[in-house]
């Protein structure tokens, strides 16, 4: 059970925010209160409020955040974005889950087959959906939008993303103190601040030592994370000027090491491969590849259902490389195969909320599957059609972004907002794997969709379009003159 540090850690971050927005620039202070939340909160601590979406480390920052947005510039904060697909993705995201809840009213009933005398049937149930899950449904879909919609308004510009990139390696950097202390000692942070431990410990260990998790919620977690981190320290140096590049090339270094102590095959494997591209690759290659990584994160339902992704044939590829992470591997295939079965029965809208989607053993009433993937997740609990809305939303940046760098007329795409199209095209290819939809994959697919609107909007400019030449900068930040005399 979190101790009462853990709940108050939870109630102070707010002001934490308003600190934070008092000292920084705007998009700093937006990265710096959610970036900050997402690493130091309490995981699985929450407050659970009826009708109400659950208040813990992802939801509290994203409030508070917009609440200050709010009061800073009214409505503005939360402009919608431009474009009808945009808008339609963002509309099936949110109210997609109206139709889920209402489809899925009735409880469904486990029954077990007589195996003694005298004959008793006995069966149980999981409760059918109910009107007021609607409420609760949409508030978490909007709120997970938070972070999406104020990156695209005020993190979009050059400075901005070059801020973004900064953080994640600053804050890689600060964190890389805590994780070294749990590689050494076991992961015990979150047990003596908060006091409690957030997964099962068995999975921290590995090859004769440990892996970090600090505060988040699986040391899968804490690997992506640090090569989120060490991406954006290689997309930094190829920007950074003398001085600063010895700098930034010493952290990227650093954090391949860190990133090798997670150890964590698939992400490690990440670094190792991309790490030469983001140092040595221009734009529109990295830019290419980022596109392709999107494609196959979109189609991949799609080809598991059809049978069309050799399975077999990757785990006889893991198996030469690690017996132990292949076996993993097949683990993951089969829930997979169990869950596709599952959600094939409502495949458009979906089993909902509160397990639905599981499989159950009827008898014992066990958990048969463990969904890993959050594409599995998705797609069993709001069907095909909260699949294409939320990865629809998550990919559009990335196809947006490389119809502007690399159609004719463009004005060029800067390195920064290649590297982080690359590492936004990774977290999603990641989510085929792991769950690891988190508040800094929505701010990096906001921004970038922020930025290829403005670089849209130059294009059309410079074709001599009065319009769009004198419409504002997505990523313009309101003047200091508007800013209301709380902060």
């Amino acid at each position: 059970m979190p101790n009462s540090l853990a709940y108050l850690a939870l109630l102070f971050w707010p002001l934490i925010c308003v600190g934070l927005f008092r000292r920084l620039d705007l998009a700093r202070a937006i990265v710096w209160s959610l970036l900050g939340g997402y690493l130091l909160l309490p995981p699985v601590a929450n407050f659970n409020l009826p009708l109400l979406p659950s208040l813990d480390k992802t939801t509290v920052p994203s409030l508070s955040v917009l609440a200050i947005c709010l009061w800073l510039y009214g409505r503005s904060a939360l402009a919608a974005p431009h474009g009808r697909l945009p808008r339609l993705l963002l509309a099936v995201f949110v109210l997609g889950a109206v139709p889920t809840v209402l489809v899925n009213t009735a409880p469904m009933v486990f029954s077990t087959l007589p195996n003694a005398e005298p004959i008793i049937f006995r069966s149980w149930e999981l409760p059918g959906l109910r009107f007021r899950d609607i409420f609760s449904a949409v508030g978490n879909q909007l709120i997970a939008l938070i972070p999406f919609l104020l990156a695209r308004r005020y993190l979009a510009d050059a400075e901005a993303i070059r801020a973004f990139l900064f953080a994640l390696v600053a804050s890689a950097l600060v964190y890389s103190v805590p994780a070294l202390i749990e590689i050494r000692l076991s992961p015990q942070l979150n047990v003596w601040i908060y006091g409690f431990f957030q997964h099962e410990f068995l999975q921290t260990m590995r090859a004769g030592g440990f892996r970090p998790l600090v505060f988040l919620s699986h040391p899968l977690w804490m690997a992506f994370f640090v090569v989120t981190a060490l991406m954006a320290a290689a997309t930094l140096q190829r920007d950074a000027q003398p001085p600063l590049r010895a700098r930034v090339r010493f952290a990227t270094a650093y954090l391949f090491g860190l990133l090798y102590l997670c150890k964590s095959l698939a992400s490690f494997a990440y670094g190792l491969v991309l790490l030469p591209l983001l140092l040595l690759g221009r734009s529109r290659m990295v830019v290419l590849v980022a596109v392709a990584f999107a494609l196959v994160a979109t189609v991949y339902p799609m080809l598991r259902g059809a049978g069309l992704v050799p399975v077999d044939a990757l785990l006889d590829w893991a198996r030469s490389i690690n017996p132990e992470r292949a076996a993993s591997l097949a683990y993951r295939f089969d829930n997979e195969t169990l869950l596709l079965e599952r959600a094939a029965q409502k495949p458009f809208l979906g089993w909902g909320g509160w397990g639905r989607n599981l499989v159950f053993d009827a008898e014992t009433r066990d958990i048969l599957t463990i969904p890993d993937g959050r594409w599995i997740i998705v797609f069993g609990t709001y069907g095909w059609l909260g699949y294409l809305a939320e990865f629809g939303l998550l990919s559009l940046p990335v196809f947006m972004i490389a119809r502007e760098a690399l159609r004719p007329g463009s004005h060029g795409l800067s390195y920064l907002a290649a590297g982080l199209t690359l590492i936004l095209a990774l977290n999603l290819l990641d989510m085929l794997l792991n769950a690891a939809l988190t508040p800094i994959t929505w701010m990096m697919a906001g921004a970038l969709l922020g930025h290829a609107e403005t670089l849209r909007r130059a294009r059309k400019g410079a074709l001599g379009n009065p319009v769009s030449a004198a419409a504002p900068l997505i990523g313009a930040t309101a003047p200091s003159s508007t800013r209301r005399g709380l902060l």
